[in-house]
């Protein structure tokens, strides 16, 4: 399981360093992709796959899962850990997340997510709460 809050910075070139733990358990290579709320997700390569067998189970002719599978893949990115544990963002999707130097790694059970540190705090600042009538409205 994935999980955890890890604050990173991206250096000049776009690379963004991950907690040797967080790698050991993706493994050596993973998919990046957009996210939701301005996130990123980032897979391990066996779960991405996974997920690709149930997307070709949607139908084309439902505008909404040409949409969704539009914005979802085509930002998609294999990347693979370097020596120093780190992945290069690209530049489409550094784009998208508004990262700046100040990134916040989040461990989501079987994926991560990768937020601008500004962002991420404007989320909490506006979730946290309503937090117990989150739980409460997924849990019944």
């Amino acid at each position: 399981m994935l999980m955890g809050e890890y604050h990173h910075s991206l250096d000049e070139k776009n690379r963004l360093v991950m907690p040797s733990k967080l790698v050991k358990l993706l493994g050596s290579e993973v998919v990046i992709t957009r996210g939701f709320e301005r996130s990123l997700l980032v897979y391990p390569v066996k779960k991405w796959d996974k997920m690709i067998e149930k997307f070709s189970e949607l139908s084309i002719t439902k505008s909404d899962a040409r949409k969704f599978m539009r914005i979802f893949l085509s930002s998609a990115t294999s990347c693979k850990f370097d020596s120093q544990n780190r992945i290069c963002i690209p530049g489409v999707l550094k784009s998208y997340a508004s990262l700046t130097k100040n990134a916040i790694i989040l461990g989501i059970d079987d994926h991560l997510e990768i937020w601008d540190e500004a962002s991420y705090e404007e989320f909490l600042n506006e979730n946290l709460d309503s937090f117990s009538a989150i739980a409460e409205n997924i849990y019944e």
